[in-house]
């Protein structure tokens, strides 16, 4: 099950001249991420909710790297405008975009709404990042070996789609929704690389989950720091967010990976330990529910994929665009 031994930042290849976006990189395993990527030398974008966060986790990373490249640019996940809006920007500033790194997300608030009004953990962490994948579809595939990486959860492993009450009109738990927005995640990973295969693409999807690890999450979304009870048993139960984030960078940059692998931490239960494959949710990965999701995505959204285009045709941005 383990990838490459005991991975770890120094195992990473140079990121010197390569474009990655972080979504939620002003803290807790987007930041982690951020330092891994800067301490190779990647040209990084803070893709954050609250801009005065943003800058400052921009400040502490050119502390450590005073020769990084870091940009902070506003992106709310639970806004489908403000998604549509950022993804303009970079296409219009930017000639490529070598990783996406999915990372954002809430986890167990209580019920709220996106402001398109999607359920709020599905809203924000699954539409949100389909959504702006999709957007940016266009400059991932003209990078050459582009990677998209989605953070799923080790909650997926209990998840389920109530795609007859995605907006949980008829009943609300936090954590069933969570787990329905992680596996979502995954699914979507999943899916992606599919259809990215389908048309010889050498841009890949990979997902990848940081096990139980010591992030500000168990706040419930309100941006708040958790109290003192619930953080000391967080992290006697949990490791650093540093080893969290090595998934998510073995995923965005080890050699060898072809796309659809899922990576974790392999220590018992994926809950602790060094980057690996994790098999341990290949009975999820439904070929009619991953289909269904997409579709019941693209229509929420209003996000069209459109995959109908082969690597030589990837200087016409019209027929790499998204349709509306």
């Amino acid at each position: 099950m383990q990838a490459n031994g005991q991975w770890t930042i120094k195992d990473m290849p140079n990121m010197n001249g390569k474009r990655v976006i972080i979504t939620g990189g002003s803290g807790g395993l987007g930041l982690e991420t951020a330092y891994g990527f800067a301490e190779k030398g990647a040209e990084i974008i803070l893709a954050v909710r609250n801009l005065e966060k943003g800058h400052q986790a921009a400040g502490g990373l050119l502390k450590k790297f005073p020769q990084a490249s870091v940009e902070v640019m506003r992106l709310d996940l639970a806004d489908l405008s403000s998604i549509e809006g950022f993804a303009a920007r970079v296409i219009a500033k930017y000639a490529s975009l070598h990783v996406l790194v999915n990372n954002a997300g809430v986890m167990i608030p209580p019920f709220g709404k996106t402001k398109d009004g999607f359920e709020l953990q599905f809203g924000s962490n699954h539409l949100g990042h389909f959504a702006l994948t999709g957007r940016l579809l266009p400059l991932l595939l003209k990078t050459p070996q582009s990677r998209v990486v989605t953070l799923s959860s080790i909650a997926a492993k209990s998840g389920y789609i109530y795609f007859n009450n995605l907006d949980g009109r008829i009943g609300y738990s936090a954590m069933k929704f969570y787990g329905q927005s992680k596996l979502a995640n995954l699914l979507f990973a999943r899916e992606l690389q599919k259809h990215l295969s389908a048309i010889g693409a050498s841009t890949i999807s990979v997902a990848c989950h940081p096990g139980v690890s010591n992030t500000n999450l168990i706040s419930r979304g309100s941006g708040k720091q958790a109290g003192r009870a619930a953080a000391f048993l967080w992290g006697l139960m949990s490791q650093s967010a540093a080893m969290g984030a090595l998934p998510t960078l073995y995923a965005a940059t080890a050699p060898g990976l072809y796309g659809g692998e899922y990576i974790g931490p392999t220590g018992k239960g994926g809950r602790k330990g060094y980057p690996g494959f994790d098999l341990s949710v290949d009975h999820k990965m439904n070929e009619e529910t991953m289909a269904k999701l997409w579709r019941v995505s693209e229509k929420l959204t209003g996000v069209t994929y459109d995959f109908h285009v082969r690597r030589e045709e990837k200087e016409d941005w019209s027929k790499l665009g998204i349709r509306m």
